[in-house]
């Protein structure tokens, strides 16, 4: 993921150091915005500590996609963005196109600041932020993201807790319990439209793929897990694997006959290293899923499961819930599997 190399990263702090000193009196100005309205001042706890907030952000900086997802369900717009993966390098003029599944929230055209977990302190400090939102693998730089605008370091596993900070960040905490709330109803509605085939068919395996050669089963701790268990499934895994800890659990394909008792089969699968080879992001889905589709389709041990034969082998993208494990990503997700699933049940 890391494409940069040491001794450009190196150059690249030299000149940030100069360009903040000679630019100090921007920073100076978003110093004094911060202080000058104590009384609309918050204290937000985050990964990396405490950051006080002073009035409302108007332009907010976001690094990945589980960041700027409860920005936007909260219908805040950013100024600048940073994906995990490199599908767009230049400035999101079309967000629609250019942005998986988010970008059709986005009303007007946005920087391009990098990666995620490498992004652009240049491209950062020239859209002058008044807030960064950033993962916490960030933490290292955590003190030069400061010295641009007040930031908040958040986790990737805690997107409820992510909502509420953000919201507070940009005051629209009474936002925090409808959108919440909303979340939980579409998830009881989708528990009853499930619940004759959780009855009929109620083992599932979910798996990670990009290849056949790179499976991994998700674990009960995984967030792409959690609403297939709440929607009443029982998760399939390899003896022993309920102890483990990791979300991921590694799986050999010479093994998968051993998981032959599942009723179902999802395969979130994802392409992400040919992705810049793709000429129009409106097929995304299509990219993500078409190579692994294939695979699974020709190989003779996938073939052979009972899920295989009896035409109950489903794929969805695993940006849906590894990218957005919050309101548009449940959403997203229960939609899939409502349109796949549901309309595979025999009369």
């Amino acid at each position: 993921m890391k494409k940069y190399k040491i001794n450009y990263f190196s150059t690249l702090m030299i000149f940030m150091t100069s360009l903040l000193t000679s630019c100090n009196t921007n920073i100076d100005r978003s110093s004094h915005l911060q202080q000058s309205d104590k009384k609309g001042c918050r204290i937000i706890e985050h990964k990396m500590g405490e950051t006080e907030i002073c009035g409302i952000p108007q332009r907010v900086v976001v690094l990945g996609p589980y960041l700027l997802e409860p920005l936007l369900a909260l219908n805040i717009q950013p100024i600048a963005y940073a994906d995990h993966i490199a599908f767009h390098k230049e400035d999101y003029d079309h967000p629609t196109e250019q942005i998986p599944y988010l970008g059709q929230y986005i009303n007007k055209p946005i920087a391009n600041v990098g990666i995620a977990y490498m992004p652009s302190l240049e491209g950062i400090f020239k859209a002058k932020p008044d807030l960064i939102l950033s993962p916490d693998h960030n933490k290292n730089e955590y003190q030069k993201f400061s010295q641009l605008a007040p930031t908040l370091m958040l986790s990737w596993n805690e997107p409820t807790e992510n909502l509420e900070k953000i919201a507070q960040a940009v005051k629209q905490e009474e936002k925090v319990e409808q959108l919440l709330q909303e979340t939980q109803q579409e998830i009881e509605k989708a528990k009853q439209e499930f619940s004759k085939i959780v009855a009929g068919y109620p083992k599932m395996l979910l798996l990670h793929a990009q290849n056949l050669q790179e499976l991994s089963i998700a674990n009960n701790e995984d967030l792409c897990s959690s609403l297939i268990e709440e929607l009443g499934f029982e998760l399939v895994s390899l003896p022993g694997a309920g102890t483990s800890t990791n979300s991921r659990l590694p799986l050999s394909l010479e093994s998968l006959p051993k998981l032959n008792n599942a009723n179902s089969i999802i395969i979130l699968g994802y392409n992400f290293q040919e992705f810049n080879k793709s000429k129009s992001r409106q097929n995304f889905t299509e990219h993500q899923l078409s190579n692994l589709q294939q695979q699974w389709s020709e190989n003779a041990i996938t073939q052979s499961m009972k899920a295989s034969r009896e035409n109950r082998v489903y794929y969805i993208p695993t940006y849906l819930c590894t990218g957005l494990p919050g309101f548009f990503g449940t959403k997203l997700y229960l939609n899939e599997l409502k349109k796949q699933l549901l309309t595979n049940q025999k009369p």
